[in-house]
């Protein structure tokens, strides 16, 4: 049961604004290609289109708190830590560090918490949020306090 997940991306310079810097929303952009990847690691669909059994994971809640920029060209590691796994919802905390020959610095240049809740499609096909499946639940653990904050 994986807590944590990370991918690499390096910053493109369609990402940065007039002084090179990662505009903030791609931070989210980011975040959420993570969550994407750690689903995939999973073998679980981010969204879910069977018939009578549709399930997804909308935002709830996103922040973000930048504390030293991103460059164009800067290798990143974003790491994804469970913070929380609530009956209906997840919290996710994401860490970005910027990386030197594969390894990923220690100093967190941004850190980011996204809140996931659980849906199905309601009768009417608007959103209901549905307990946590418990073969999802069961691969999800939470990491270590520590490890979350920045």
């Amino acid at each position: 049961m994986p807590s944590e997940f990370s991918i690499i991306r390096t910053v493109e310079f369609s990402e940065t604004d007039m002084a090179g810097i990662m505009h903030f929303a791609n931070f989210f952009y980011w975040m959420e290609a993570c969550e994407a990847a750690f689903y995939r690691s999973l073998k679980l669909p981010i969204i879910s289109f069977v018939p009578g059994n549709v399930v997804g994971w909308p935002r709830a809640a996103v922040s973000c708190e930048y504390k030293a920029p991103l460059r164009f060209n800067d290798v990143v590691q974003v790491k994804l830590l469970i913070k929380e796994v609530r009956n209906k919802a997840v919290i996710f905390v994401f860490q970005f560090r910027k990386t030197s020959e594969g390894i990923a610095l220690p100093a967190i240049v941004a850190q980011g918490e996204v809140v996931v809740v659980c849906v199905t499609a309601g009768a009417d096909g608007v959103m209901v949020a549905q307990p946590i499946p418990a073969e999802v639940r069961a691969m999800l653990q939470v990491a270590s306090p520590e490890n979350h904050t920045g």
